[in-house]
């Protein structure tokens, strides 16, 4: 069954959309805020995400921005502002729909139908992972840099998905650890990892003495920086 993240902060307008939602058979979680939305995405997967332009605490622009880094759930942009700027913006950063209110449920219905039809292929697994400039593809096990390959050693290539597929996560050492073992099913320990991620920043970073892809966060662990 299809599950709808609806982020609204209007009680009345929360009230009809939930009935007419449900009614035709989707699940659906209600969020107020930013805050409220980070919790829902990070515990839930979504099929449609319909976000309010202006909340409490800051802009569906900003959700989107977030969602965009890490997955091609469909977005629908619902909001009162009809300027032309603001429908290009919300489109321009990922949004796939914009409705402006007061609108009419039947169209309202329609354009969530119509989102929905399409995302069983937004729910297929990813065969690439593109950030910052390097791009990994799944099914080839290819790292490109720039479009230009990159050789990497079976464990620089692991030590590569695991950042790109968690961005801008700070893992700690010990996470890091947990999933990785050298390509004789050795267990890699907290030495080993920091040469692995030296290793892996000389073929991938621009200036690997700086690095602004792969980040020390200091007594925490790593992070990969997904802006360029």
């Amino acid at each position: 069954m299809k599950r709808i993240l609806l982020v609204e902060d209007d009680l009345s307008l929360i009230n009809g959309l939930s009935f007419a939602i449900k009614k035709q058979g989707y699940l659906l979680d209600v969020a107020h805020t930013i805050n409220e939305t980070d919790n829902l995405w990070e515990n839930e997967k979504y099929d449609l995400i319909i976000l309010d332009v202006t909340l409490p605490d800051g802009s569906g622009f900003d959700i989107c921005r977030r969602i965009r880094k890490n997955s091609k759930v469909p977005i629908m942009f619902l909001t009162a502002m009809d300027e032309e700027t603001d429908i290009i913006m919300g489109l321009d950063i990922g949004g796939d729909d914009y409705i402006t209110k007061p609108f009419k449920l039947a169209i309202f219905m329609s354009r969530i139908n119509a989102l929905l039809r399409r995302s069983d292929s937004f729910n297929q697994p990813d065969t690439e992972l593109n950030s910052n400039g390097i791009r990994v593809e799944l099914l080839k096990g290819e790292v490109y840099k720039n479009n230009e390959q990159v050789e990497l050693t079976a464990n620089d290539y692991k030590l590569l998905r695991l950042f790109m597929e968690n961005p801008d996560t700070v893992l700690s050492t010990e996470q890091i650890l947990s999933h990785l073992w050298d390509c004789d099913e050795n267990y890699i320990d907290n030495n080993s990892l920091t040469v692995y991620i030296r290793r892996l920043r000389t073929k991938i970073e621009d200036d690997p003495g700086n690095p602004q892809r792969i980040i020390t966060v200091r007594r925490m662990g790593y992070k990969w920086n997904t802006t360029e």
